[in-house]
């Protein structure tokens, strides 16, 4: 059986290699990257142990991150098993108060509990909470006509903070607490740019199911401000679901967060590559330096 203890010309190999990859490494450190992911990014089991090992890498390396995740697919489907029938008010789901609680269910638990369990496993500390814990996220009625709808208007960092001190990686589902007691479901991308703004976070990433921005020839462009993103929208440009995402990343800006980026979550790593690499991945907006 052939002798497969490393050498010394291994170990200097191995060294020199990380001494080169350390400064990028460093670039982030101390930074807080808050990332949305969604529920068609999460994937298979596979995919959510490699985004899991991912973020711990990040917390190792001085990052904190913050996770803001969705769940509509598994919502879907624990509406259909619950007999539950939602009623539709041009084109979004109206969530009366049997849907709002099949809605906390899955996200506080069945899918956040999931994420969890999946960075612990890869030697993180995790913990999941939602935007009611803490006062973490409270909410006013986004539209009667839509029931439990929230939007947010008002983030209470301090709790994510403490968390962030002692390297606990916070887990967050987007239900947020009325000043009344209710409690209300929110857009994933919104919850994650109130949030990501609350701490005034380097990077927001928007992980999601498609490659980025894309141009009018259809190429994805790889950076822009938000002037270009505006005029992009009143071009017809960014149109459809992408103008709540765009929306979220402007929103962000304006509220302090350094920069957004709009990636495919499918992508093995994509973080790492957006965080980590000279070219990144996906569509970064930030104002000009």
């Amino acid at each position: 059986m052939p002798d497969t203890t490393p050498t010394n010309a291994d170990w200097v190999a191995t060294a020199s290699t990380l001494s080169q990859a350390l400064p990028l490494f460093q670039r982030y450190a101390g930074a807080t990257v808050v990332i949305k992911l969604g529920g068609h990014a999460m994937g298979s089991d596979a995919a959510m142990r490699s985004f899991a090992r991912d973020v711990v890498l990040m917390s190792h390396v001085g990052v904190n991150p913050v996770i803001v995740h969705g769940g509509g697919p598994m919502i879907n489907e624990m509406l259909e098993k619950q007999g539950v029938v939602s009623d539709f008010v041009h084109g979004k789901r109206v969530t009366d108060a049997e849907t709002i609680k099949v809605v906390e269910m899955v996200l506080s638990g069945l899918v956040g509990k999931r994420i969890v369990q999946a960075i612990n496993a890869e030697g993180g500390r995790a913990i999941g909470i939602s935007g009611k814990d803490a006062s973490l996220m409270i909410c006013e009625q986004t539209d009667p006509a839509l029931g439990f709808v929230g939007t947010p208007v008002e983030c209470n960092p301090k709790f994510l903070q403490s968390l962030n001190d002692t390297k606990t990686i916070p887990v967050i589902a987007p239900i947020g607490a009325g000043r009344n007691g209710e409690t209300f479901n929110v857009n994933g991308d919104t919850a994650a740019g109130a949030i990501a703004a609350a701490l005034k976070a380097d990077r927001l990433l928007l992980l999601t199911d498609v490659a980025g921005l894309k141009d009018a020839s259809g190429e994805v462009v790889s950076e822009m401000t938000p002037e270009a993103i505006r005029q992009m929208t009143a071009d017809g440009v960014i149109q459809g679901g992408m103008i709540p995402k765009t929306q979220t990343a402007l929103d962000a800006i304006d509220g302090g967060v350094r920069a957004v980026v709009i990636l495919d979550g499918r992508v093995p790593h994509a973080c790492l590559l957006e965080l980590y690499t000279e070219h990144g991945a996906g569509s970064l907006i930030r104002t000009p330096r």
